[in-house]
């Protein structure tokens, strides 16, 4: 929010202003034990859409991405502190429907299309980038 106010003045002077914002799938989705992180994101994606509604009539667009469960150096921590670093990391995967678990290069392109122009028409929209998690569940056999 701060970032985005400290901004404001040269967007408004793009022709092409945006702003996305990082939320999160659990801001959408409950999860087990992830109260607090749940309840950040969920403010992540209402400020989206109150920056969206407010900024709107000055050609700022503002949208958020919702990542799912990205392979990045901060999941494989939490993996390798478990009693079985290999079984866990099998166990996150087979909650995945896509059946892996989603790159940074991935959530990077989901935000460079919401930035673009070629995103003229979007805003106050959330993308969520997961794999599947939040939208479907997979029947188990």
């Amino acid at each position: 929010m701060r970032t985005a106010a400290a901004f404001l003045p040269m967007l408004r002077r793009s022709d092409h202003a945006a702003i996305v914002n990082t939320a999160s799938i659990v801001s959408t989705t409950g999860l087990p034990r992830r109260v607090c992180y749940g309840a950040s994101k969920g403010a992540v994606l209402s400020l989206t859409m109150a920056m969206a509604a407010d900024h709107v009539g000055e050609g700022i667009r503002v949208n958020c991405v919702c990542p799912g469960t990205i392979d990045t150096p901060w999941v494989g921590r939490l993996l390798d502190a478990t009693d079985d670093p290999q079984a866990a990391r099998s166990n996150l995967i087979a909650r995945q429907p896509i059946g892996r678990l989603g790159t940074a290069p991935e959530i990077a392109e989901a935000i460079v299309y919401p930035a673009s122009p070629a995103a003229g028409y979007v805003t106050g929209s959330a993308l969520a980038i997961d794999g599947g998690t939040s939208g479907f569940q997979v029947p188990k056999g």
